[in-house]
């Protein structure tokens, strides 16, 4: 399966938006990440890389709050299990590790859940920077624990913008 690749600026550094034909597989950050993908071609004009540039800087701009992007992540049945739960916390929120186990229905995998998160292949848009430590601890995250708490800040600001 051919991938293709756009690098864009972002207040938290550079990311690299990844993409098969039809859906976005992954947005890496610039460090070294656990995300092994194929190889991939630059296309700075493909649809679904455009489209998910746009709404990313709508993020970070405070004015979106929800991504609305057609999603391939790649991963066990488990990890994307965790992935889909993740994207049901909402905007401004945090849930921890415990949370996400419940929700998925295996309570007592909260070693695994933190496993899974930690190589969610879609950061931000698949928002893991909301998941945190049980005692409310900001706990590991790819793109760095600053990054994190600026994600997290961003989200919490007061006057957030309206549901999109």
């Amino acid at each position: 399966m051919t991938l293709f690749y756009k690098t864009i600026e972002s207040p938290v550094g550079k990311l690299t938006l990844v993409a098969n034909a039809h859906a976005l597989v992954a947005v890496l950050w610039e460090a070294p990440n656990r995300t092994n993908l194929d190889a991939q071609s630059a296309d700075g004009h493909h649809p679904v890389l455009g489209e998910a540039e746009r709404q990313l800087s709508e993020y970070f701009a405070g004015k979106r709050v929800q991504f609305d992007l057609p999603l391939e992540p790649r991963g066990t049945d488990f990890q994307k299990k965790v992935w889909q739960s993740l994207r049901t916390i909402p905007y401004g929120k945090t849930n921890s590790y415990l949370d996400i186990a419940r929700a998925i229905g295996s309570p007592r995998a909260c070693r695994a859940v933190g496993g899974a998160t930690g190589r969610n292949p879609l950061s931000i848009v698949v928002p893991c920077h909301r998941v945190i430590g049980a005692n409310g601890a900001l706990t590991g995250f790819g793109g760095g624990l600053e990054t994190k708490a600026k994600l997290l800040a961003l989200e919490t600001q007061a006057n957030g913008p309206a549901m999109r």
